[in-house]
């Protein structure tokens, strides 16, 4: 069964908590946030087609297709991580897919990046995953300078698509 850890990170401006279905409104506005940003730097051009029928349904639904982790200060959530889970038959273990990481932009470089990453390493651990794998825009070169910072590594780059495996240190012991 997978494991959801019930550990909430804390700094002492900011902490990190999993959505529950009283998010769905804000999972959406985070969506939408994201998607205005990669179509700021020239990553997406599509329309959007989430709802929050849509959200309500694959995520807080009976099988979970996604995750939501928030980071939040007193005053509001600063940011949010959508992921899901992979399984490599081969290696017969799973690995953590980041599908979205945003933080809204007055909040960056403050670390919510950090908290929220570091706390998909510890839901990878949680979960016996092997790895944590994404993709971002080259052009976003603030993000992947954030994300070489972490340890992750640019696997294979497609156009402007690199491709991104992270192995955080917590999941080498």
């Amino acid at each position: 069964m997978l494991k959801l850890s019930t550990k909430v990170i804390k700094s002492s401006l900011m902490k990190i908590r999993f959505a529950t279905p009283d998010d769905v409104l804000l999972i959406l506005s985070f969506v939408q946030k994201k998607s205005e940003f990669d179509r700021s730097i020239g990553a997406y051009s599509g329309v959007l087609k989430v709802t929050e029928d849509k959200i309500r349904k694959t995520i807080f639904g009976a099988v979970p297709f996604s995750y939501v982790l928030f980071a939040e200060t007193s005053e509001c959530v600063v940011g949010f991580a959508l992921y899901g889970f992979r399984y490599s038959s081969f290696i017969g273990q799973p690995s953590i897919w980041l599908d979205d990481l945003y933080v809204d932009e007055d909040m960056r470089s403050q670390g919510a990046g950090a908290m929220l990453m570091n706390y998909l390493a510890q839901v990878a651990k949680d979960n016996d995953c092997t790895h944590l794998a994404w993709n971002a825009d080259v052009r976003n070169r603030r993000g992947l300078s954030f994300y070489d910072r972490l340890g992750a590594k640019i696997t294979e780059q497609k156009g402007n698509r690199c491709f991104l495996t992270w192995t955080p240190q917590i999941l080498a012991v």
